[in-house]
């Protein structure tokens, strides 16, 4: 960049001034060379640096001195800007139209938020190397049980309940997920419904193959599947949108229970523009969802790693008085560095 600043006023008075005096006539080629615009160059501006040693450090940190090889998973370093792993997520899910869809959704607005930063301070308290941060992470399509107009057995939110959550967020500081529960569509017709959520710098996407039903089944009667080319596309897609956007990466959390919700794990292609999080997101007693993420998350290594706590589901109907705290949940390999509660 180069700033011009022109001098020819101030010499022209001089001058004017002078004439009076000394009656000496200054010639024009000295007047032109004198009023020569005078270009100052600025020095650029350093390019923002990842800081690559804490990264390393927490990498380490999350892998939890697993010595099989799985973790942690090698990779390009991300882009600037990257939330993990220098903050764990800590996110409410929900649906503004449901209050059995989760926390988001079932308290009022004040009281869920600030129920929400209670848990980003227990789990800063339990893990500071590792700042708990707050999300909001909304059911923008829902899987329905009937086919509706589009025979596609999924509701798509009207955009206004997203813009509440968005504002919502902002009071908090609060990231914000887009979650999409396909029915009988497609992640590939759903998602560019969204680009202009997901080119805000705070606004990341979850996607859900247990509502993927590829076989034509009605959501909920059986368990959906997304394959690695699903996983692909949608990781694609953020991406391009950081790169048109100019934006930081984006976080990309899948949930998973079973071994048949996800397909050909080792074909999902990792990207500085994405970070990948797969998200443990059964129910049950505290010794069933531990070997859940044992079965199906450690074993198959993606990028990060994610843990769903339901207060009622893992609690009244199985007999605990509160659910997993984040003592327990950091004895894991890996440790999960997005957590929900629902």
């Amino acid at each position: 960049m180069k700033n011009t600043f022109y001098v020819t006023p101030i010499i022209l008075s001089f001058l004017v001034a002078c004439k009076g005096e000394s009656q000496q006539v200054v010639s024009q080629p000295a007047v032109n060379a004198i009023t020569k615009a005078v270009e100052i160059k600025e020095e650029p501006k350093p390019e923002p640096m990842l800081d690559t040693i804490t990264y390393n450090k927490l990498i380490k940190h999350i892998s939890n001195g697993d010595s099989t090889g799985r973790w942690p998973v090698k990779h390009e370093y991300p882009k600037v800007g990257a939330v993990l792993p220098f903050n764990r997520i800590i996110s409410y899910y929900g649906n503004l139209y449901s209050k059995q869809m989760g926390i988001l959704g079932e308290l009022p607005k004040d009281s869920m938020l600030k129920k929400l930063q209670g848990e980003v301070k227990r789990w800063t308290e339990a893990d500071s190397l590792m700042p708990a941060i707050p999300a909001l992470h909304y059911i923008a399509v829902t899987a329905q049980g009937s086919p509706g107009a589009a025979g596609k057995y999924r509701l798509r939110m009207p955009f206004h309940q997203i813009d509440t959550v968005i504002n919502w967020a902002k009071k908090i500081n609060a990231l914000v997920f887009i979650d999409i529960q396909v029915g009988l569509s497609t992640i590939q017709q759903e998602l560019p419904e969204f680009e202009k959520y997901l080119a805000m710098p705070q606004v990341h996407l979850g996607i859900d193959p247990e509502f993927s039903m590829k076989t034509g089944a009605k959501p909920g009667s059986v368990i959906g599947t997304y394959d690695a080319a699903d996983i692909n596309y949608a990781s694609k897609y953020l991406a391009e949108i950081v790169k048109k956007y100019d934006l930081p990466p984006k976080v990309l959390v899948v949930h998973r229970f079973t071994q048949g919700m996800v397909t050909n794990y080792k074909q999902i292609k990792l990207q500085p523009e994405v970070q990948i999080v797969m998200d443990m997101d059964g129910w049950g007693a505290p010794a069933k969802k531990v070997n859940t993420y044992r079965q199906f998350i450690y074993p198959q290594p993606v990028q990060f790693s994610g843990f769903k706590l339901f207060y009622k589901n893992d609690t009244k109907r199985v007999g605990e008085t509160k659910v997993m705290q984040p003592e327990a949940l950091l004895k894991l390999t890996p440790k999960p560095v997005y957590i929900q509660y629902q």
